[in-house]
Parts: structure tokens; sequence; C-alpha cells
């Protein structure tokens, strides 16, 4: 490939198409037609040497090459932006694009204040929530595939802290909570102390992202040289909520989300017999977008929304 020759207004088209996985999407974010958005991919095919975009049903999908180079260009790109525009967004006139990696809970606690927000100030902000599927989201971030992840990342963060300023992720924290048992109304365990050995022979429900069938309480159980039975592990606070609620399951929620889980009404809730650490609920981003003025505003309306949803 020869870099001189190459239109760098092709490296946007093929961000924006990486962003949104749809040509139409991408022509419509970027005021083009689809043909002409077609016509750009296929004049970069040509300047790269290789295909890095194939279609599907859904849409596009990134050949292993694009999914190389696309953080590359977002970052160029983003630098660009900042020099030539600093500090300039303005979120009544200016259309801007975030993707949120979180789980349904914390969609669910965040997302009506951010929305609320965005009416309120009239905003020209578009949020897409993309399920969190791992306890450490510094690959996404990394790769561009989001903008931010929110969520608790203990062993992720601990590692940006002792990286300090070298690490390339940022993070703010957004509220604390703390680990509680859940189990339903009229549950046998309701009444009276949950003890240890009450506790270990009951049947469990796990929410695990990662789909492990062990978690943090299974952690410190085997400190104690104690085990539980899981009955059912999910990746959905809002499934262990109905399943609890209608079972003799327990479940071990962070206090906050037991309102998400849309079941609050039929749920009781009992300290847990085990010591856990509390919960530090985080923000994490990359720093190429540290000085973007339309991703510090975002930031600012996650804080305002955490704060709305922990009072």
């Amino acid at each position: 490939m020869n870099f001189r020759t190459l239109d760098l207004n092709l490296l946007r088209v093929f961000d924006a198409v990486m962003a949104e996985g749809n040509l139409t999407r991408a022509a419509e974010r970027l005021a083009l037609t689809q043909p002409a958005v077609s016509n750009a991919l296929k004049r970069l095919k040509d300047s790269v040497g290789e295909e890095l975009l194939t279609r599907t049903s859904f849409g596009v999908k990134p050949t292993p090459r694009a999914e190389q180079l696309w953080p590359e260009v977002q970052a160029a790109l983003a630098a660009l932006r900042q020099a030539f525009a600093p500090g300039d967004y303005d979120p009544q006139k200016d259309v801007a694009n975030f993707r949120l990696a979180m789980a349904d809970a914390t969609a669910a606690m965040l997302m009506p204040s951010l929305v609320q927000q965005i009416e309120q100030g009239q905003a020209l902000a578009n949020l897409r929530v993309i399920p969190l599927t791992t306890r450490d989201p510094r690959p996404l971030l990394e790769r561009g595939e989001v903008d931010f992840a929110v969520g608790y990342f203990p062993d992720a963060v601990a590692n940006l802290v002792a990286q300090g300023s070298t690490s390339p992720i940022h993070h703010e924290r957004l509220y604390d909570s703390q680990y509680v048992c859940v189990m339903r109304r009229g549950n046998p365990l309701a009444e009276g102390e949950l003890t240890l050995d009450r506790f270990c022979e009951a049947h469990h429900l796990l929410v695990s992202f990662s789909g492990r069938p062990h978690g943090l309480v299974d952690q410190a159980l085997t400190q104690l040289h104690r085990t539980r039975r899981i009955v059912l592990t999910v990746n959905q606070f809002f499934t262990a909520g109905r399943v609890v609620a209608s079972s003799d399951l327990l479940t071990v929620l962070p206090r906050t989300f037991i309102g998400a889980t849309g079941y609050q009404d039929k749920l009781v809730q009992r300290p847990i017999p085990l010591q856990l650490a509390g919960i530090h609920v985080e923000a994490l981003w990359h720093m190429r977008h540290d000085r973007a003025s339309a991703h510090q505003w975002l930031r600012a309306r996650l804080v305002d929304a955490a704060q709305s949803a922990t009072e």
C-alpha cells in the first residue's frame, strides 16, 4: 500500500462502518448515500490490497485485518478531531454516538437518568448499551469496541491502579455497594439468622457474565473449606430475580441491584455469613478519549446518573 496516495477520507468511512456494523447506518452517520459508502469501501480495499469487510445477512463483518487496523484508525481520527476542534462539543447541535458495555441491572439503574438528562437537555446524543460478558473489559476498550465499560471490575481496576499513569485505560468510581443474600418471601431461610451452615446447605443461583460455574462467594467459601451447590448459572440479574422469586434458590446480588430485577416486592435480603469485599462500580474508558469534549460530557452525565440512582 502506498500511504502517500491514500485518501484519508476513506478512513472516516471505515471507522463509521466498523462502529455501526451496517452500511445504511454508517451512511446516515456520515450524511452520505449508501452507494457512496460502498464505493469508499471498495476504494479502501484497493488501497490496502485486501478485503476488510464482508457482507452478511445482518450487515457487514470485519476481517481480522480490519479488527487489527480499527483501534489505530480510531485513535488517529480522535487525535485529529481534538487537534482541529478541541472542546467544541455542543450537545444540542452535534450528534454523538456512544457504546456502553454494562450488565442489565447496571443499565436499569443508570439509563433512566441518562435518558432523562438527554431529553431534558435536548442533546443529540445516542446511546447503545452492549451486554457485558466479562469482568475485564480492557480489551474491549483497547480495540475500540465500546466507549465505556461500567461495572465492578476489581482485578482489572487493581491492575490499572498498579500501572498508574502508564495505563492506557482510565477509570472513575461511580458508586459503592455491598453484596447481600437474596431469596423469595416465604423461603424457609427468610426467617431467623442465616448461618454459614444454612447458607451452604441451601441450593443456589449464580450470576456469571462469563458462564464460569463459580464466583467470588465460592472463592470465599473455599478459604473456609466449605462449598455450596449451584443449581443454576445465568448471566442476567433480571433472570436471577425472576427465578429466585419463584423458587427456593438463594442468590447473592449487589444490594443496589435488587430493585433492578423488577421483583423487589417478592424478594427479601439477608446479610451474607461471609466476609466479602465491598463493591466499587467504576466507569472505564481508553485514554484516547480523555480530551474529547463529547466524551467528557457523557462522563459527567454518568456521574450524575449514578448519584441520582443511589440517592
